[in-house]
């Protein structure tokens, strides 16, 4: 089926109920088996084998990676050659969308065993046991689905954010499993394939280190010097600089990352055009004015970000809880009639037997928030008061995750990690424990909720039911859970902390997390003056661009969540998804007319083209990531 979608001035000027009926009667599909017995042992099984990718090649990178599409695609194999077997049914494409919530909430349980569990062990000399850091993480897992849920009828009913690797999701899913009959113009799944299958290629080619673990030296010496960047062709002849910095030591580069270009075309022009102000203002004129001043000493990303991050999240911080309390009568009308009778002639809620009873968060937050306080005292040592204050917080840094996401598909969980540890550095100054545990609520709790509100997307799109959606989530949070913490513990770790930071378990996002405690743990005085000043700046430009898009009815350019994401970012990051969000912004324009092959065949087809743009690099870039650990040993 063709997805339907509202336009940008229906989204603008309709309210939520519209929007709520036009999906229901447009979209919504509830009649079509979703939640069944092969979607959820699939997206099971396959979930926990994709969790331990993630654990493998996140204690050697620090990064996890994003499983959704991939697991669309291999359901989809798999379940086609089944039934061709078998002769049963195909997998539908809303069983998928059910398979890839289980499997994605299964691969994201590995990013407390990459971070901050294990800098905790590092920091104390104390294994935490094995059961105690899976029901942690169960918790902190399932507190995000409880978060997640009373902000879907906002970013995705109502603002219909693009959440651009959900989107592509469904988009993937459209294409697989649906027969198009008498379109006009390339196919789409020819169309999905064939950018695709250039992105992986791409992606493959530029991985140098990869060419030279193969045995080819001199090609993949070659790509490691002028093909990753581009801009290395300039600096084979001179060193551009900017007072007295060069560019490349600013992160100013021209990467050939052509997923981020993907994801820039499914995100739109305003957070484009959001993110390359906020990196020109960070990176071509803030780090080097403070370089040459030394207030920032050391060049390169982590240097200037450990400066730049805190006006960035400000920024991100004031622009999202205004943007959420200035609708205040969503939440008031979510909340006002739960356990009461529907008052006579009131106007019903034309999904509320769709969507989560809000009853199901104003009780799950309380009781499982309160159950991390209980496990946080105990298994951590936490002070009661420090771990309830933690849960409020958690809601703050939702909003923002949730924001970020929403717009460019990144969760900035580093950037709150240390926003949550310069908070607790001043609550409990010394406390490097504590630091770091406070930090893995907040910034792994927002982390969930986000990526289940990237999982909901496509059900979104696709007519799915939330309800069946929320329900997978937490079967892949427990499939994963199962799944990779005790190959943690009895197969990478096996008890032996001082295996942490050494070739075999170089676990590089730990070894961050717990420098950045032991540092922050100081307290405010750290930070420099005009650290601070950036986040007064920041927290004004996110309220005063948020107050600037509501009087002008959402036409005001810049977001205050995409400006302050771009001092979060590489600026290469941010210039790839402006470039994205740009080209495809430029040929709506120049092929308007809807005769003409371009319009026909590339701008109504540019979230598939984008979709097999990420999909591609993604699979590409999970199977680099697998063969340089096994490779290298």
């Amino acid at each position: 089926m063709a997805i339907k979608h509202l336009t940008e001035e229906q989204v603008r000027t309709w309210t939520l109920r519209q929007k709520d009926e036009w999906w229901r009667r447009e979209v919504y599909r509830g009649d079509v088996p979703q939640f069944t017995l092969r979607a959820v042992l699939t997206g099971m099984l396959l979930g926990g084998v994709l969790s331990l990718t993630n654990l493998y090649v996140g204690v050697r990178t620090g990064w996890t990676l994003g499983v959704g599409i991939t697991a669309v695609i291999l359901a989809f194999a798999l379940h086609r050659v089944f039934s061709r077997l078998t002769g049963q049914s195909e997998f539908h494409s809303l069983e998928n969308n059910i398979m890839q919530s289980i499997a994605t909430a299964a691969g994201y349980m590995t990013a407390p065993l990459i971070a901050s569990l294990p800098a905790y062990m590092m920091v104390t000399g104390r294994v935490i046991p094995m059961w105690h850091a899976l029901f942690w993480m169960i918790g902190l897992a399932i507190l995000g689905v409880l978060f997640a849920f009373p902000l879907k009828r906002r970013f995705i009913n109502d603002e219909q954010f693009p959440f651009p690797e959900g989107r592509a999701a469904g988009v993937v899913m459209d294409a697989l499993h649906t027969k198009k009959e008498g379109r006009v113009g390339v196919p789409e799944e020819k169309l999905l394939l064939a950018f695709a299958g250039a992105s992986g290629l791409i992606n493959f080619i530029r991985d140098g280190s990869l060419w030279i673990a193969l045995g080819a030296k001199r090609f993949g010496t070659w790509v490691n010097d002028y093909w990753q960047h581009w801009d290395d062709f300039i600096y084979a002849f001179a060193t551009p600089k900017i007072l007295g910095t060069p560019l490349r030591d600013l992160t100013i580069r021209w990467d050939t990352e052509i997923v981020m270009v993907g994801a820039g075309g499914l995100m739109g022009i305003r957070t484009g055009v959001s993110l390359i102000i906020g990196a020109v203002l960070n990176y071509f004129i803030l780090a080097p004015i403070l370089v040459q001043k030394g207030i920032i000493v050391e060049t390169g990303f982590r240097g200037i970000t450990m400066w730049s991050l805190w006006g960035g999240v400000a920024m991100m911080t004031t622009a999202s809880l205004f943007s959420f309390f200035s609708k205040p009568q969503m939440l008031i009308s979510a909340f006002r009639n739960i356990g009461r009778k529907k008052a006579a002639g009131a106007e019903a809620d034309v999904l509320a037997d769709i969507e989560l009873p809000m009853k199901v968060f104003a009780i799950g937050i309380p009781l499982v928030g309160g159950a991390m306080v209980i496990m946080g005292h105990i298994f951590f040592g936490i002070d009661w008061w420090l771990g309830v204050i933690a849960i409020p917080l958690v809601f703050v840094f939702t909003l923002i995750a949730a924001n970020a996401t929403g717009l460019t598909a990144i969760t900035p969980t580093g950037a709150l990690g240390k926003l949550t540890q310069l908070t607790y550095a001043g609550l409990a100054p010394g406390n490097t424990p504590t630091n770091l545990i406070t930090a893995g609520i907040t910034g792994e709790v927002a982390g969930h909720a986000s990526n289940l509100l990237m999982n909901i997307k496509p059900g979104y799109m696709l007519g799915g039911k939330p309800r069946f959606q929320a329900m997978g989530h937490v079967l892949g949070i427990i499939a994963g859970g199962f799944a990779c913490t005790p190959i943690f513990y009895y197969a990478l770790f096996r008890g032996n902390i001082d295996v942490f930071g050494s070739d075999q378990l170089p676990m590089i996002a730990a070894m961050i997390w717990k420098a950045v405690a032991e540092v922050l743990t100081r307290g405010f005085g750290i930070l420099h003056y005009t650290a601070l000043v950036a986040v007064v700046i920041g927290a004004m430009l996110g309220i005063l661009f948020e107050v600037l898009k509501i009087t002008t009815k959402n036409k005001w350019p810049i977001s205050g969540v995409g400006m302050g994401l771009a001092f979060v970012l590489r600026f290469s990051d941010s210039w790839l998804m402006f470039l994205g969000a740009f080209i495809f912004w430029v040929l709506a324009r120049r092929y308007a007319d809807p005769k003409s092959w371009m319009n026909l065949n590339i701008v109504n087809n540019q979230e598939t083209i984008c979709a097999g743009v990420i999909a591609g690099g993604a699979l590409i870039g999970i199977v680099i990531m697998v063969l340089q650990v096994v490779v290298g040993g």
